[in-house]
């Protein structure tokens, strides 16, 4: 709560006389400053989220690549196992072949074997009389007679274990042969399952190249977009420094007004701060001059407590701060986002050192010194 003299009335009055005409002019370019800050921080916003928007479609560009590299791998583990079943069925037809020309020579040998077989046996038959007889007469001993016989059953015998032997091989090979032509149809399905895969991981790794390209389109265009953010940014920012060079100009004006303002005794007058007003004033000086040195944030907090002090606004910490068309913060959100997300030691320490009555200069006002205002210039800061 602060306390005010009445005979601080009078002078006042004159001075607000002063100020009329140039007040109304200064406040409508202020107005516009801070419609400009509000501008370019609705763009900064915009260009965060087009700058999210540029990293998603990064990140999802990333993505389809490395799948597209699994692809590819797996396209190559494919064609590989294909390259392997070819061979396997190459060397299975080769070995069917095989099979099949032994089986054809074991049958050919069979039948040959019958025929001889058959040749051997019609002999006997046809001149089994005779040759019994003559080989009787031809013995040398019943021991001899019994031997030539017995040869020729032997003989016999040898033909149908021969021929037994060539069926027995024929069925062996008959069945290696069907055992390799089932092999071959195992193979030739496993061959058709690695065709199927293939058309799939082609067709998959033709959607994903599409899907790369639509992605890198919609980065060119989120980046394009980033671009066009950027530039309206700093477009703004020229302008906003064009309304400050007004702003100032209108200030050195009416600097004259601004001094006799200044003129003002304000020793007697005792301001109480509130519980608030440490961290808002805080907040305020990190806006304003987050970057300046110390000394640069006491200033900055000077100006507002005499302010405070001055009859010529309101009489407390938050007045003055939100008062329309005097802090750009304000009107851009910045003091707000300040707030919710806090302020930094030092500019808490600066305002409460001004709190505590360490005040720097007697300014009313400062602005960015771009050398149209003469007064003290503190870092980037010009007061007045």
């Amino acid at each position: 709560m602060i306390h005010i003299p009445w005979k601080r009335m009078t002078g006042a009055l004159l001075i607000f006389c002063m100020l009329s005409v140039t007040t109304a002019y200064a406040k409508t370019t202020q107005d516009d400053i801070d419609d400009a800050n509000e501008q370019i921080q609705d763009l900064k916003e915009q260009k965060e989220n087009a700058e999210d928007t540029v990293d998603d479609i990064s990140d999802k560009k990333e993505g389809l690549e490395a799948d597209l590299g699994s692809l590819n791998g797996q396209l190559s583990d494919i064609a590989a196992s294909m390259n392997d079943l070819e061979q396997q069925i190459s060397d299975k037809e080769a070995e069917i072949e095989t099979a099949q020309e032994e089986l054809a020579a074991a049958e050919e040998q069979a039948v040959q074997q019958y025929e001889d077989m058959k040749l051997r046996i019609q002999f006997m038959y046809e001149n089994g009389d005779r040759n019994i007889w003559e080989m009787l007469l031809e013995s040398e001993s019943i021991s001899d007679f019994l031997n030539r016989t017995e040869y020729i059953s032997s003989i016999n015998e040898y033909d149908r274990d021969k021929l037994t032997e060539f069926e027995e091989l024929q069925a062996q090979i008959a069945e290696h042969k069907e055992s390799l032509e089932e092999d071959r149809v195992e193979l030739l399905a496993m061959q058709e399952d690695m065709q199927q895969k293939q058309a799939t991981v082609n067709s998959l790794i033709s959607s994903t190249k599409s899907n790369i390209a639509k992605a890198e389109e919609d980065l060119a265009n989120a980046q394009a977009n980033v671009a066009d953010i950027e530039e309206q940014i700093n477009q703004m920012i020229e302008y906003e420094q064009q309304l400050e060079i007004k702003k100032a100009k209108e200030d050195a004006a009416r600097l004259a007004a601004i001094q006799a303002q200044e003129q003002e005794d304000t020793s007697t007058v005792v301001y109480t701060s509130a519980d608030s007003d440490a961290y808002l004033l805080g907040a305020i000086i990190e806006c304003e001059a987050g970057g300046e040195s110390y000394e640069g944030k006491l200033a900055v907090g000077s100006v507002i407590l005499n302010r405070v002090k001055s009859s010529y606004f309101p009489n407390t910490i938050s007045g003055v701060i939100y008062e329309g068309g005097q802090f750009s913060p304000v009107a851009s959100g910045r003091l707000a986002y300040r707030l919710e997300t806090g302020v930094s030691q030092s500019c808490l320490q600066a305002a409460q050192e001004v709190l505590n009555g360490n005040i720097t200069l007697s300014s009313l006002y400062f602005r960015r010194n771009n050398g149209i205002i003469q007064g003290t210039v503190i870092g980037n800061h010009v007061f007045y």
